[in-house]
């Protein structure tokens, strides 16, 4: 199946300062710039003025663009001919103090009052969501923290390095007193099964593993390949999914994997699911790149994002076709979530945008300056992103 090639449209990063300092007025020479790109045909630009009081401020765009409608954080835009319309999202908060580089991991407490993320600049820090205050320094890690997440409880912490640890943390005091070691290449990603007795990690050297978190144990290995496994997902699947039976003896300390999926996004362009308790192979499919993400859209269906900016949702009922493939900018796929009844997603070209089941990018969430967001996490209507220019930003649907 070729990928559908949707128009996607695009607005200047700062739009909405330009708008809250009264530089888009139609007499200032300083406009905000749109635009709206389609495969095969050149792109169209437009811009944006203001004009009237502002309590009654209205904005005009140009080139064939219509303003559908906005406020102070945000911004309906469309464009008639190409037959597409996107609503676009300010920050609500923009943390600057967090980290000084590039941000690649981030998670959200179930709670939503913490967050934790680290950086390229080597820090590893746990946060108020309310205004960015960094509560706790996590330093234990030899290299760069790749991966951290949030146990169910919201007091504790795992994360993964390219130091090939993991490592369990106190959120309330920054102890560290679990880690894991096994892995002979660095972490890339993790998952939690249930309250967190036993997680799951998959790492640059080609292997994913289950963990008993109690007695710091590898439980064994859950799927192996000859190349990087970048991300995985995890989920109870419907049981018209056959995920095969178990052939070898359970681990009195594994808990949690009955009924379950593993699918991992793998370097060598294959998307691979792997029924957690039985150990066993249920799919295996092949992509347009390397699969640098994947996320679980429901007991049934699987979202899977590529280095050459395809989405892929399968049934994984029946994977000899996916249900569709589509590109918008072609920009690299680094992050996604499922959210609500889509999914957020993060590209390397800036973008970070809800995609809906109907495969429509919903909202798009302005504020980088095409710089890559590495990571997108949610709680309720508050969304996060972790971007290349160190920032983390905070939106509100």
């Amino acid at each position: 199946m070729a990928a559908k090639i949707k128009p996607y449209l695009n607005i200047q990063c700062d739009w909405t300062e330009l708008l809250r300092q009264g530089k888009l007025n139609e007499n200032s020479s300083e406009k905000a710039w749109i635009s709206c790109s389609k495969k095969g045909s050149p792109s169209v630009y437009g811009e944006i003025s203001s004009h009237g009081e502002r309590q009654e401020k209205e904005l005009n765009a140009t080139d064939g663009f219509e303003i559908e409608s906005f406020d102070k954080r945000s911004i309906t835009i469309k464009y008639p001919e190409w037959k597409c319309s996107t609503k676009f999202l300010a920050p609500s908060d923009v943390f600057t103090n967090i980290h000084s580089k590039s941000v690649h991991g981030l998670d959200i407490s179930p709670g939503g009052s913490l967050g934790v993320s680290s950086s390229d600049d080597g820090s590893l820090n746990i946060w108020q969501t309310s205004d960015g205050t960094v509560r706790r320094e996590l330093k234990g890690h030899v290299t760069e923290v790749t991966s951290c997440q949030f146990f169910p409880s919201g007091v504790v912490a795992l994360t993964g390095a390219s130091d090939m640890q993991l490592k369990i943390w106190s959120a309330e005091d920054g102890t560290c007193p679990v880690t894991l070691k096994g892995h002979r290449g660095g972490i890339t990603d993790t998952a939690i099964l249930d309250k967190g007795r036993n997680i799951l990690s998959c790492s640059r050297d080609g292997s994913a593993r289950l963990w008993d978190c109690g007695t710091a144990t590898c439980l064994g290995i859950i799927a192996e390949c000859s190349c990087p496994i970048n991300a995985c997902a995890v989920e109870t699947v419907n049981q018209e999914i056959s995920i095969g039976p178990r052939e070898e003896e359970k681990s009195d300390r594994e808990t949690g994997t009955i009924g379950k999926l593993l699918v991992i996004a793998r370097e060598d362009k294959t998307l691979q699911g792997v029924g957690l308790h039985a150990r066993q192979k249920v799919f295996e499919v092949t992509g347009s790149a390397a699969f640098n993400t994947c996320c679980f859209t429901s007991d049934i269906n699987v979202l899977a994002g590529t280095q050459d900016g395809c989405l892929y949702r399968y049934d994984i009922r029946n994977t000899c076709a996916p249900l569709s493939i589509v590109k918008t900018s072609g920009s690299s796929i680094l992050g996604m979530v499922n959210y609500d009844n889509g999914s957020l997603v993060s590209t390397g070209d800036g973008c970070c945008f809800v995609w809906s089941e109907k495969d429509e990018q919903d909202v798009c969430f302005t504020g980088p300056n095409c710089d890559s967001v590495y990571k997108v996490r949610a709680n309720k209507r508050q969304i996060y992103t972790a971007s290349r220019d160190a920032k983390i930003r905070k939106y509100i649907l």
